[in-house]
């Protein structure tokens, strides 16, 4: 199955959408992908999982082929795109998967909105915080990009530290060609001041108000301890995969953690 690009428009914002499936009456998956990334990067799960869900993976504001400049960076506005989504596209109560920030949100989403998530499925997101060197060490990975990248094998090789790979074509496909040679799809500031509210304070108070079943994914090398991301209770099911990183929704995660284990919290 080939996915459709839909269109959602929420206070002026486009939201670039890739719908995997039509059918109204199927049950619904949201993929979130996380800063910085794209759509793109749920390519392979979502084709794995649309011959029995209808999937949505959307470029979050900022990102991809939404608005690359939009006024309002804040979590709520993440958020308030979310449901946005969900309602326009008319979606029945999904699973919202999310990776990095687009697993943050999505928990959000759920905390805010236990009427109209289903379940969750978190990929490398905590609620935990305050990271106030968050924003300036994301600032300083970003300006490291050796942008404009000359060729894509140049951009899959520097994502994928030297060695290619699934990491590395993953992000090296959210680039755009222009100027000359390849560039990111989101603006530099843009990123750095999403993070600004997770620099300066938790969100346990909100991670405390979700009610759904959650799986939470994390890496072998996972860069805080499991009790210090999510404290005890909220976890439906934790699940720790291989030598992967954050970028597992690209690698280990499409290839059979849902089918394992995701679906039992649907």
């Amino acid at each position: 199955m080939t996915w459709s690009e839909r269109m959602v428009v929420r206070d002026g914002v486009r939201l670039a959408c890739r719908d995997w499936g039509r059918s109204k009456h199927q049950q619904s998956i949201v993929l979130l992908h996380g800063l910085a990334g794209h759509a793109g990067e749920w390519d392979v799960l979502a084709r794995m999982l649309s011959s029995r869900y209808r999937v949505v993976a959307v470029d979050q504001r900022g990102h991809g082929a939404s608005e690359r400049l939009p006024k309002d960076v804040s979590r709520a506005a993440y958020v308030t795109d979310v449901i946005a989504v969900v309602d326009q596209l008319a979606l029945q109560r999904p699973v919202l998967v999310g990776q990095s920030l687009g697993g943050h949100t999505a928990m959000l989403a759920a905390a805010a909105h236990p009427d109209v998530v289903r379940a969750l499925a978190l990929v490398e997101a905590s609620p935990g915080g305050p990271n106030r060197n968050g924003p300036l060490d994301i600032g300083r990975w970003l300006d490291s990009w050796p942008t404009p990248f000359p060729s894509r094998e140049a951009a899959v090789a520097f994502h994928g530290g030297g060695g290619g790979g699934p990491v590395g074509e993953g992000w090296a496909a959210g680039l755009e060609e222009r100027d000359g040679g390849l560039w990111p799809r989101f603006n530099r500031d843009v990123m750095v001041n999403s993070l600004a509210e997770n620099a300066q304070r938790s969100f346990r108070r909100e991670w405390a108000q979700v009610v759904c079943p959650t799986l939470v994914v994390l890496a072998e090398s996972s860069f805080t301890p499991t009790s210090a991301r999510y404290g005890s209770g909220r976890v439906t099911m934790l699940v720790e995969e291989g030598d992967g990183t954050v970028d597992v929704q690209t690698t280990r995660f499409s290839a059979h953690t849902w089918e394992r284990d995701g679906a039992r919290t649907v």
